[in-house]
């Protein structure tokens, strides 16, 4: 099939740079640098298989894809308009044979995919609980950002189910909630093993949190030094550049 006609009128193609492209609809939820953040933080090693968890348009397994060629991936998505999205990106990258993607509920994970089958798992969460914040009509953004379809709880229990013992737990989400993503972590025994906070500029408080879990492991966190996002107005740190695979100037 040609490439171009797997891109619809109404969407745009994003060059991630990375040799891959994305398709997105400008309407609906676009990935932001959560999305990067997570697929950089996360690590997976060669046959490993990866669950994304809510993947959307499939931009983290895409973005991993790229970071850990030698891995196989799958992302589920309750919504067909974006898993259809998601399985268009990835047959114009030609990735069909590493990639799968499933339209699917996030709370029958475990009815999907079988229990402790997967090596890793990643997702970026809706942040927000029940109406706080709620604003719009746009069905797809409120399932995106808000816990209307599934809770931190359902996330995680779900993860717990589909990893394999030892297996790894990323996630990035909010730090006004990371007393109960603590606490539910260690309720579905997904030990907390590593913990980075991100800061917008260095003198504010952190608005992003990425971490890792283990299922069944020993109770031992490592935090890693504050990431912070921008310099000044406009213009990224060094380390974000790095991590958008820019060079910077001397």
């Amino acid at each position: 099939m040609d490439r171009e006609k797997l891109v619809l009128e109404h969407e745009r193609l994003d060059d991630l740079q990375n040799g891959y492209m994305l398709i997105q609809n400008p309407k609906q939820f676009c990935f932001g640098i959560d999305a990067v953040l997570l697929s950089w933080f996360a690590n997976v090693k060669p046959q490993e298989q990866v669950l994304d968890m809510g993947t959307g348009t499939g931009i983290v397994p895409i973005l991993l894809k790229a970071r850990y060629p030698k891995g196989k991936y799958t992302g589920l998505e309750i919504q067909e308009e974006s898993a259809d999205v998601a399985r268009r990106s990835v047959a114009y990258n030609h990735l069909e044979e590493d990639i799968v993607i499933t339209t699917g509920d996030i709370k029958e994970a475990a009815a999907i995919y079988g229990g402790s089958f997967f090596d890793v798992v990643t997702t970026n969460p809706p942040y927000m609980v029940g109406n706080h914040g709620l604003t719009g009509d746009n069905q797809a953004k409120i399932i995106a950002r808000h816990e209307t379809l599934c809770t931190l709880e359902d996330v995680i229990s779900q993860a717990a189910k589909v990893l394999k013992p030892r297996g790894r737990f990323y996630m990035v989400h909010r730090p006004f909630r990371l007393a109960e993503i603590m606490s539910v972590m260690v309720k579905y025994r997904i030990e907390p093993k590593r913990m980075r906070l991100v800061h917008p500029y260095v003198d504010k408080e952190p608005n992003m949190v990425l971490i890792e879990g283990m299922r069944g492991g020993n109770s031992r966190m490592t935090v890693e030094k504050p990431l912070i996002v921008y310099e000044k107005p406009g213009v990224y740190t060094r380390e974000i550049l790095d991590i958008y695979g820019q060079e910077t100037k001397k």
